[in-house]
């Protein structure tokens, strides 16, 4: 009949499809929806654009991409590249602006559509935007992104999303979403003709302008990028070792790789979907309970999607939020680690060294940052997306804003004294003694508090005195001072 060669007739037009399959922040094949777009065609050109402009310093005084980011990110493109390679395809990896490499590609490859998962920060969503604009007639489809819910599984329409964290917990939890994420597909569709042409090898440091970092013995994220390495994490930390059912205790912990989950580099860098680890998370709970330790990590993954949410709602207004207050060389001590104040001091130094740093380390140390030395949070936030292997725009500027107060919900602020932080958490001084090498050899009940040792002694540790004691400290100095 008609319609039966009308039917089959719009079978052979799809089948022909040839697409170009744009990754950025989505570095992986499993539960990935623009890869699930792209399965049917007949013709797919994986690509990922490498901004140079990325390298350079912005306003704020940092790189947008630092040599540990800038590794990590290296190490998950190879590792995609890998798994397209055994699935009949290949990544091409180019340097450029997207909005000029991907519109020439589609021309010299007649590709028909490009494929992407949506954006959320508002200078990815201008990309976006600019790109659609050039491409012309050939249709961007925005695929969902890497937010744990989509949009129709928030309790709310977007705009009266509640701002407070606690209530936008409060609302999902009343009608808990079921998580179904899609599996990594058995087969890619092969490249287009002659795409190999305009293939390149994997870019290296050296190629970026950067060194090769140092390996740091005593990282407390010992693990490569890429996601072979993120579900063997996921599978690790749920159920070889079930580290996840001591989470709640743990999670404040200052050394070593198991105590917290470490999904978030690849969360950030889309090796991981948060969809996944939830489904995983549902699926232990479904076999060995559920406790208090299984739903803190659901709680964190929430935390996490509630600032993708506000980012996506309030745009620009997150990244303008100023401080009253100027830089001066304390920001600059602040970045080296030679504040004074060894707790801060010690997390500074980590970052440096491996691109990491607990969840209570970025709590002393932005906080002693905005409220102790009394500097631009902004700067703060520019540091850790330069340096921090799980940088996102969302969870960073977001959690930097609210430990500023300049957004912040209520119930959870509360005064902040970070020599209380250093006894509570680092009581013996074993994390300091770890990264500040200088005070080994100071007293252990002395390790926090170097600033009573005399000017001699300092000197010769090459520590520096931090001038100004807090009246708030006093309760927790090794004797009246």
């Amino acid at each position: 009949t008609a319609a039966y060669r009308h039917r089959h007739a719009y079978r052979g037009l799809t089948a022909m499809r040839r697409l170009l399959l744009w990754f950025k922040q989505d570095l992986r094949l499993d539960d990935h929806p623009a890869v699930q777009a792209a399965v049917d065609a007949e013709q797919v050109l994986p690509l990922f654009v490498l901004d140079p402009a990325l390298l350079d310093y912005g306003a704020l005084g940092s790189r947008r991409l630092g040599v540990h980011r800038a590794r990590f990110l290296l190490e998950s493109l190879a590792n995609l590249d890998s798994e397209l390679r055994q699935r009949g395809s290949a990544l091409l990896v180019l340097p450029g602006r997207a909005d000029e490499v991907i519109p020439a590609l589609v021309e010299r490859f007649a590709l028909q559509e490009v494929l992407t998962l949506e954006e959320i920060a508002p200078e990815e969503r201008q990309q976006l935007a600019e790109l659609r604009q050039k491409l012309g007639h050939i249709p961007l489809r925005e695929l969902p992104g890497n937010n744990l819910l989509r949009l129709d599984e928030l309790p709310t329409t977007l705009e009266a999303l509640p701002a407070v964290y606690s209530q936008f917990c409060q609302q999902v939890e009343e009608r808990l979403p079921v998580f179904q994420p899609l599996p990594i597909p058995e087969r890619m569709p092969g490249l287009p003709d002659n795409a190999l042409e305009v293939f390149e090898p994997l870019p290296v440091l050296s190629q970026l302008g950067l060194g090769e970092p140092l390996n740091a013995l005593h990282s407390a994220f010992p693990f490569s990028g890429g996601e072979i390495a993120a579900l063997a994490r996921v599978r690790d930390y749920l159920w070889l070792r079930q580290g996840v059912r001591r989470y709640q205790d743990t999670r404040n912990g200052l050394i070593g790789s198991e105590y917290s989950s470490k999904f978030s580099p690849w969360l950030a860098n889309g090796c991981l979907s948060p969809r996944r680890v939830i489904a995983e998370l549902r699926r232990h709970e479904s076999l060995y309970g559920g406790n208090a330790s299984t739903q803190a990590l659901w709680r964190a993954l929430l935390w996490r999607d509630f600032f993708r949410w506000t980012l996506l709602r309030h745009g620009d207004t997150l990244f303008q939020q100023r401080s009253p207050h100027p830089l001066d060389v304390r920001f600059t001590q602040w970045c080296q680690g030679r504040t004074g104040m060894p707790l801060v001091d010690a997390n500074m130094r980590e970052l440096a060294a491996t691109g990491f740093m607990s969840n209570r380390g970025r709590q002393v140390v932005a906080r002693y940052l905005v409220h102790d030395l009394n500097q631009d949070w902004r700067h703060g936030a520019a540091w850790f997306e330069e340096h921090l292997l799980d940088y996102d725009p969302a969870s960073n500027w977001g959690n930097w804003a609210y430990l500023a107060s300049a957004a912040s919900d209520p119930q959870r602020q509360q005064p902040f004294n970070t020599l209380r932080q250093a006894r509570q958490y680092d009581p013996e001084g074993a994390y300091v003694s770890l990264w500040l090498p200088e005070l080994r050899n100071v007293p252990a009940h002395l390790r926090h508090t170097p600033f009573l040792l005399s000017q001699r002694q300092l000197e010769v540790a090459g520590y520096p005195r931090l001038e100004q004691i807090p009246d708030t400290w006093r309760p927790y100095l090794p004797h009246v001072a």
